[in-house]
């Protein structure tokens, strides 16, 4: 870890981080052409984990390379500059970069340990508007004269821009020197654009450039994260892309996790069968649709109420879309939007004598009195057990007994838009859980092996309300606290 501490550092992805250096300098630094000997190889697993996840026909190929190595700890950081031919291509699912963007100019920070490469840093755009380095300035260098008010808070003129829909996977890391002018318009545009999709409005037009602010250190935030991610996933513009880290997480996640200071619950039996090679609950009626907690730290309810869902569909053959309203006014342990940890939402369950459905007690998003009605309970538990923190046997498990509720370290998570997220594990720290969700299948695309998780902020998230993350390898702590509630 104290190797990875200055790393990380240097890319800003950490709280207090200075900028990371500028574009590497010629002094020094390898002549353009072949890769010599020596950056042969971080080279071409550069070019692997560039290409990685992409169909074929769309993988780009090595063009002029040069760089630098110098000693890091026990092994070697290789900072290297390379050109990158990527083909045309059309679909932004498949695709990083839109089709008339071939030629690339590609940073990449590869550190090799004991013979093992790891990918740090990645940061490619086109070769004509190239602008390196990763400093995030406070103010960010914007013009605001270039903002009227009309055209930040009635952005009625997105329809103009609409190749703008995309820029967000192309957006440059930024060094400490001013925006461009012209990125300042891009980014007013994509900001625009933003205010229309999520029907986004401000009191002031002060609040308004506050936020624009705010939106584009999100933006080039993203932008690391995306460089560092070591799955499929695009990040970008969310919904909650107006909204500074400490906003963000005081609403939407849930730090109580993290003392795990709840019933302790008996160890479940492990299932016997391997798990089959993918499994999916949504596809066998076992869950609810995607739902909103909305601006309340109640994922903990959610998370155990989608594994009831499951628990009691899956032994009394009914699937009913439950209450978390009564978690929130009634289980007197959690601390409803605060936060709140699933062993005791288990017991409460429990010691309530079951739950009501969404219907008969409805979601409002705040605490308010227990309206509980034991006579109005449609469901009940019986117990609930912890399950194993082996991956292979959490699927089995699941395969077999149904989805779990699990707690994540929820990095990333904000600028999440599809693909199978990988964050490096210093920036996902298993120990920094903070976010409790649903896991309801498994599976792989394209061989990268990954947990379908059912999140609770709206289908306008993610992959229509799901995450998916790589699964193997714990990332991010997934496997570190799954449960489940046991209905006989």
């Amino acid at each position: 870890m104290a190797l990875w501490l200055p790393l990380l550092s240097l890319l800003g992805l950490i709280p207090g981080a200075a900028p990371a250096p500028a574009k590497l300098r010629d002094a020094g630094a390898q002549g353009w052409g072949p890769p010599p000997p020596a950056l042969l190889g971080p080279a071409r697993f550069a070019l692997e984990m560039y290409n990685r996840g992409r169909a074929a026909g769309t993988r780009a190929v090595l063009g002029a390379v040069r760089g630098r190595v110098r000693r890091a700890g026990r092994g070697k950081l290789y900072s290297l500059e390379a050109t990158l031919e990527e083909p045309p291509c059309n679909d932004p699912m498949v695709c990083q970069l839109p089709v008339s963007r071939k030629t690339l100019l590609c940073s990449f920070e590869i550190l090799d340990e004991l013979g093992k490469h790891m990918l740090l840093r990645r940061d490619c755009g086109p070769v004509d508007t190239k602008v390196t380095g990763a400093g995030i300035p406070k103010d960010a260098g914007i013009a605001w004269s270039d903002f009227t008010q009309s055209s930040v808070l009635t952005p009625s003129l997105s329809h103009l821009y609409p190749e703008d829909r995309n820029e967000t996977s192309v957006l440059p890391l930024l060094s400490k020197d001013p925006l461009p002018h012209d990125f300042s318009v891009k980014m007013a545009s994509v900001f625009k654009n933003f205010l229309v999709t999520y029907n986004r409005t401000y009191a002031t037009k002060e609040e308004a450039r506050w936020r624009l602010s705010v939106f584009i250190s999100n933006m080039m935030r993203a932008q690391k994260i995306q460089a560092l991610d070591q799955g499929t996933a695009l990040y970008g513009v969310t919904k909650f892309s107006d909204l500074t880290e400490e906003e963000f997480r005081t609403i939407y996640l849930n730090p109580y996790l993290r003392e795990d200071t709840g019933k302790k619950m008996r160890q479940a039996r492990p299932v016997d069968n391997p798990a089959p090679p993918e499994w999916d609950w949504r596809n066998k009626g076992a869950v609810t649709s995607v739902k909103n907690q909305g601006m309340c730290g109640s994922c903990w309810a959610f998370s155990v109420i989608g594994n009831v869902e499951g628990q009691w569909y899956l032994n009394r053959g009914n699937l009913l879309s439950l209450s978390e309203q009564e978690l929130l006014d009634c289980d007197k342990m959690d601390k409803a939007c605060m936060g709140g940890l699933p062993s005791n939402a288990y017991s409460a369950i429990k010691n309530l004598g079951g739950l009501e459905t969404e219907d008969d007690y409805s979601y409002r998003g705040y605490m308010q009195a227990c309206n509980f009605s034991a006579d109005k309970a449609k469901v009940y538990i019986n117990d609930s057990v912890e399950l194993s923190q082996n991956e292979q046997k959490l699927a089995a498990w699941l395969a077999k007994k149904g989805p779990i509720s699990v707690a994540i370290n929820a990095f990333g998570m904000q600028f999440y838009r599809h693909g199978i997220s990988r964050p490096l594990r210093p920036l996902c720290s298993p120990w920094l859980i903070d976010h409790a969700v649903l896991i309801v299948g498994y599976g792989n695309r394209s061989d990268i092996p990954f947990w379908a998780i059912k999140n609770s902020w709206g289908t306008d998230w993610g992959e229509e309300g799901y995450y998916y993350l790589h699964r193997g390898s714990g990332a991010c702590g997934v496997n570190t606290m799954a449960s489940s509630a046991v209905v006989d």
